[in-house]
């Protein structure tokens, strides 16, 4: 089981970045690049919860998010291809008095089967340095969603 941890620092709101990582309409692959149209199935969405299976390149999984706290986005897997067990991510929000955000997330992959246990390994090793800038990349296209860029 690979548990990896990064913080960023963001213009975004908690809210904002909140309402990013819970809009599932299409296009969602432009704010977080794992997650293309052609897996994203929305199951069942409420208030502070939702039930969706997105990925890509031949590895899904089903999560339940849960932001239920504004300050808080619970990602927990319920179905994968590839990661069982624990496996799933959390987004925590912290606002700064200069009115910046710190976003702080931890993933947990732990994987299923073999593919899984393989990948796991990997993203808790050399995988750290494409998950970090994929969440840079998330941080500057949720920034740029709220600035109407």
């Amino acid at each position: 089981m690979s548990t990896i941890h990064f913080k960023e620092t963001t213009n975004s709101t908690p809210e904002e970045f909140v309402a990013a990582l819970t809009d599932f309409g299409p296009g969602r692959s432009q704010l977080f690049g794992n997650s293309t149209d052609e897996y994203l199935e929305v199951h069942a969405k409420g208030l502070g919860e939702a039930d969706v299976t997105e990925g890509s390149r031949g590895i899904w999984e089903r999560l339940h998010y849960d932001w239920s706290d504004p300050n808080r986005v619970v990602m927990t897997t319920t179905d994968s291809n590839v990661w069982g067990g624990h496996s799933g991510h959390t987004y925590t929000f912290a606002r700064r008095p200069d009115g910046t955000t710190d976003v702080d997330v931890v993933i947990v992959r732990e994987g299923k089967n073999f593919k899984g246990r393989v990948l796991g390994a990997v993203v808790g090793t050399v995988g750290k340095g494409v998950l970090k800038h994929a969440l840079e990349n998330t941080v500057k296209a949720v920034e740029a969603r709220n600035n109407g860029a």
